[in-house]
């Protein structure tokens, strides 16, 4: 393929959520819908179910939440897949801020029956402030839940963002019976059974469909027929364009946990979201939240410029640094988001920061904490690069001297903590540990 059809297929989004919306879940069912898994992980295993992929760390199985951001990459559909499972207690919140400045979108987790929680709209900030496309889903429906209208309503009088549902719910808790996919008009139905599954879509013009007839009660079909009339007569009409710019969001709704709706949900954003796109440049000076990664060129901040997905250099930049991954050999990792150009393994890079030049020769392609060696990458894709330790969150790595990414944003802490070493004979191992927190 050429560098412009490799770009096309590639797609780089991160889930973010509240605290046990549901985020970690979605991401394993995602990972067996894109072959990348044969059975989906439980993010509180126990016994002989499989643990997740994304929390691998001990502490994460422990506590059954995640904890530190993971890159997972697969091919689904013809498309080159690099997902970000994300933290989202805010203990480790800045994790999180740093993997946004490395995404093309976001898919927005949210639990149909709590709406939209505190960490939820601190996050979205973020995506609004880089104009990152968010797509939303409304999780687990099969319990109960609160009026799937609110919850739009609230989309757009907390966050300000215009709302336009793609996949309709069809009841509530005990009485859901599936959704209705308001742009094939076809209705999918939900079969309460061990583990959850669901039918074959059956092609409907109306829910006056004896099939779907048959499975709504009167008061569940009259709900939904009411609604769906509402929206089709006062709803944000689909506008794919302000969903590419960030200003409107598909709205879709499904159970994670019983794998209900989540290939629609991945179809639709395959669809519908964006390839990687020009870094902007910044006006001067370091960038905030405001704006993506940004370049300089030279010495001259002012005189900035964007710098196309099909520049003929390489060019990257250093957005997160792991260390222990590999227990067995206490290595540290740089994730690394390739900008433009082709990567390919043992190429020599100008290290911008330090102006050395260096050999990329240990890259690795990541699945959790698995990883592969992989000889060559493609604008969009996220790798890792091991041995380097002289690497720092918002180096810039490239072929192009002329290209120096600004450095990603810092944040306030949010919280605090006094460390004392223990033992008074390992003081420079305990400097060592925090200078590289």
């Amino acid at each position: 393929m050429t560098l412009q059809e490799e770009i096309q297929r590639r797609r780089t989004f991160a889930i973010i959520s509240h605290p046990d919306a549901g985020k970690t879940t979605l991401t394993e069912k995602l990972l067996l819908y894109g072959g990348a898994v044969q059975l989906a992980g439980s993010v509180t295993a126990r016994k002989n179910q499989r643990a997740t992929t994304s929390d691998w760390m001990e502490l994460e199985k422990k506590r059954g939440i995640s904890i530190s951001s993971t890159v997972l990459q697969f091919e689904y559909s013809g498309y080159r897949i690099n997902l970000l499972d994300t933290p989202g207690h805010k203990d480790f919140s800045e994790d999180t801020y740093r993997v946004l400045t490395a995404v093309d979108a976001v898919v927005m987790v949210i639990d149909a029956a709590k709406g939209i929680e505190a960490q939820t709209r601190k996050l979205f900030e973020v995506c609004r402030r880089r104009g990152v496309p968010i797509f939303t889903f409304m999780n687990k429906c099969d319990r109960p839940t609160r009026n799937a209208l609110e919850l739009l309503d609230e989309l757009e009088t907390v966050l300000g963002l215009q709302s336009s549902p793609v996949i309709w719910p069809l009841g509530n808790g005990p009485t859901f019976r599936g959704v209705f996919d308001r742009r094939s008009r076809e209705v999918h139905l939900f079969e309460r059974v061990a583990g959850g599954k669901f039918q074959a879509p059956v092609n409907v013009t109306s829910l006056e469909d004896p099939a779907v007839r048959a499975k709504l009660d009167d008061y569940t079909f009259d709900q939904v027929t009411e609604q769906l009339a509402m929206l089709d007569g006062a709803g944000h009409p689909f506008d794919l364009a302000a969903i590419r710019a960030g200003q409107q969001t598909p709205v879709y709704f499904g159970s994670a946990v019983n794998n209900f709706g989540i290939q629609l949900l991945l179809d639709g954003f395959l669809q519908d979201s964006i390839p990687p796109q020009p870094h902007k440049s910044a006006s001067g000076g370091n960038e905030t939240l405001a704006g993506r990664s940004s370049v300089t060129v030279g010495s001259e901040p002012a005189a900035a410029r964007n710098i196309p997905v099909d520049h003929p250099k390489f060019s990257a930049f250093v957005f997160k640094i792991q260390a222990n991954m590999d227990p067995k050999h206490r290595d540290r990792i740089a994730f690394v988001r390739i900008c433009s150009g082709k990567f390919e393994r043992d190429m020599t890079v100008i290290h911008q920061r330090s102006g050395r030049t260096i050999r990329l020769s240990s890259s690795h392609k990541l699945f959790g904490q698995d990883r592969e060696t992989v000889d060559e990458a493609w604008p969009g894709d996220v790798i890792g690069l091991v041995g380097h330790d002289s690497f720092r969150i918002g180096d810039t790595l490239t072929e192009d001297k002329s290209i120096r990414y600004d450095e990603i944003p810092r944040f306030p802490p949010e919280h605090f903590a006094r460390a004392i070493p223990a033992d008074p004979l390992k003081r420079k191992q305990f400097d060592s540990g925090l200078r590289q927190l």
